[in-house]
């Protein structure tokens, strides 16, 4: 039997690179065996979802040079590859788990299970609601179909007892059943969670190696009671070790840019970031630290993986960039990089009428449009200072365009506009004195050309990565402030 590995990406915002680094070792792991990755797409999520995030995600994957034999934009045999267009393949399997007496039709509502569960608190049990806890009595449940109340399909799980799971690189993981709730199979909505749609579609599309973060163990014995209820063969399992910060903590976006997005527009090489999401626990057998996603492929051992949690450090990973701008780069292959990645027509073309009616000699570009293509910038907590602002409603500004523009799901001059400006009058603030950090943020000085127009161009990680710099520089809020801050943002009317 043919290898086939996969990934499969949620389209709910920036590209992020723990997605990347699990593609890429799925990706080199079936190649090595000579066998087919593939790429799906978990848009499930119907309120979330955007196929802007989904295009991103294929792009930013294809820049760093992973390559996928089946997915939505090439095809194959066992498509349909988003998830959203397979609705009917999960009824169908949820109605056979129905059939079988392995799930069951819920009707409980929301503060019914908060009462459940505070009830198996109150008795020292786990809070993880069992079958015995939810199904109510056939008149209650004939009751409640009659009103035409919403529901979902959950399955049945035991009450009690040890499940034991067998994993590629820790051997076998034993887990308490106690612990594991009768998971929601399909939503009220008719859309199905990840437990149910993963297991049919990896066994449809006959995935034989999931190769996933280890966040995903405890949700094993769901899948493994699955595969055993459809009377299928589970695939073997493979949970990599979670990609920390420095400071060991889960890799997250408010300690350390997470989005490929980001790491393409500061200008590092692909081949670096994926030689270096390649020394994510895994190493090559002669040590060496640089090296091509083919030599990767050529030497993978997934035995090489170490357990212990890699971290993501972008002070190794500008280093590992510096090495192969240095390295393997010709004067003329770097002058057509640096073309790819800033200095081309589909980038200034956006960017020179906002400065040209500024301009008096062309060598006034570099002064005027100088932030466009810069990194991080050098900024001063000083530059910061406004005769209109207290201190204090300076980085609640920051911090509240911050929060509004991460929920933001498509990036362009009306939607910041329109997050800009109704954070401005919950604030109070006059726009003028209103926009003047973000000036200094994005721009790092006091006036350039139209600030909304330029978060558009240089995009929503560069964006939103210059706003915590800001906010890093001046001391974000205090966990005091945190608390109070989130409730004002909460309250406000936007």
């Amino acid at each position: 039997m043919s290898v086939r590995t996969r990934v499969a990406p949620s389209p709910t915002g920036d590209p992020h690179v723990g997605t990347a680094y699990i593609a890429l070792f799925n990706m080199v792991f079936a190649h090595k065996m000579g066998g087919q990755f593939i790429l799906r797409i978990e848009d499930t999520d119907q309120v979330r979802s955007t196929p802007e995030s989904e295009a991103m995600i294929l792009d930013s994957l294809r820049w760093l040079g992973l390559n996928w034999e089946e997915g939505p934009d090439v095809g194959g045999e066992y498509g349909p590859y988003r998830q959203s267009e397979r609705s009917e393949i999960y009824q169908e399997h949820a109605q056979k788990l129905l059939d079988s007496g392995h799930a069951f039709v819920c009707y409980r509502t929301p503060e019914e299970l908060d009462e459940l569960r505070e009830a198996r608190k109150s008795e020292g049990k786990h809070t993880a609601l069992k079958p015995s806890d939810l199904i109510l009595p056939e008149d209650e449940v004939a009751k409640r179909k009659a009103a035409g109340a919403p529901y979902v399909i959950r399955m049945m799980v035991p009450e009690e007892g040890k499940c034991e799971i067998a994993d590629l690189l820790r051997g076998t993981i034993e887990l308490d059943w106690g612990q594991v709730d009768a998971q929601i199979l399909m939503k009220s909505d008719g859309m199905p969670t990840y437990h149910l749609a993963n297991v049919v579609d990896d066994h449809l599309m006959a995935i034989t190696h999931v190769i996933r973060g280890e966040e995903w163990i405890n949700s094993a014995p769901k899948h493994k009671l699955l595969y055993e209820y459809f009377g299928w063969d589970m695939p073997v399992l493979c949970h990599m070790p979670l990609l920390r910060n420095p400071d060991k903590s889960k890799l997250s976006k408010r300690k350390n840019p997470t989005s490929i997005n980001y790491y393409k527009r500061m200008g590092f090489l692909p081949e670096a970031v994926v030689n270096y999401l390649g020394r994510m626990g895994w190493s090559m057998p002669d040590e060496s630290e640089k090296f091509t996603l083919q030599q990767m492929q050529d030497n993978f051992d997934i035995q090489r993986v170490s357990l212990g949690g890699p971290v993501f450090d972008t002070t190794k990973l500008s280093w590992l960039n510096g090495l192969w701008i240095r390295e393997s780069c010709t004067p003329e292959q770097l002058a057509q990089k640096l073309k790819d990645w800033a200095f081309n027509e589909d980038y200034l073309m956006p960017v020179l009428p906002l400065i040209q009616t500024r301009l008096e000699v062309l060598s006034d570009i570099v002064k005027l449009a100088d932030f466009f293509v810069a990194g991080q910038l050098s900024i001063e907590a000083e530059q910061f200072e406004f005769p209109k602002l207290e201190a204090v409603q300076v980085r609640k500004v920051l911090q509240y365009s911050l929060w509004q523009l991460e929920l933001a799901r498509s990036w362009d001059r009306d939607t910041i506009s329109q997050s800009l400006s109704g954070i401005s009058q919950q604030m109070e603030l006059k726009m003028k004195d209103f926009m003047m950090p973000l000036f200094v943020a994005i721009s790092g000085r006091a006036a350039a050309p139209s600030i909304m127009d330029a978060m558009v161009i240089l995009g929503s990680d560069m964006t939103r990565a210059r706003l915590r710099h800001a906010l890093d520089l001046l001391g974000g809020p205090s966990k005091k402030e945190a608390k109070a801050w989130e409730k004002e943002f909460r309250g406000f009317d936007l």
